[in-house]
């Protein structure tokens, strides 16, 4: 079995794990979880349309697919957040390195 895909749906998903730390920089502890999840979803579908309007286009940029892209670049975000970057301890350390509570 290969995988085929072109340069920016693999830069897209490496986007997509990195996310949620960007969220982490720009927000702060006492920040709402939905908010942050808002802005997560935010990013997201930013990155979906983006990677979709960068990658080749046979048959024509599609809006199908890049709202596929950013579904899947959330969920990517999400999962890689509560599976990766708090159980090391990441999201604590970013959270308090950048933006202090007023």
């Amino acid at each position: 079995m290969n995988v085929n895909l072109p340069t920016a749906y693999w830069l897209g998903l490496l986007t997509s794990v990195v996310l949620p730390v960007l969220v982490g920089l720009v927000t702060t502890r006492v920040t709402s979880a939905g908010l942050k999840a808002v802005l997560l979803l935010a990013l997201s579908t930013a990155s979906g349309f983006v990677v979709e309007y960068a990658g080749p286009h046979d048959a024509g940029y599609s809006v199908g697919t890049a709202a596929v892209l950013a579904l899947v670049s959330f969920a990517t975000g999400t999962l890689s957040h509560f599976g990766f970057w708090k159980p090391v301890g990441v999201s604590a350390k970013v959270q308090d390195s950048f933006v202090k509570a007023a």
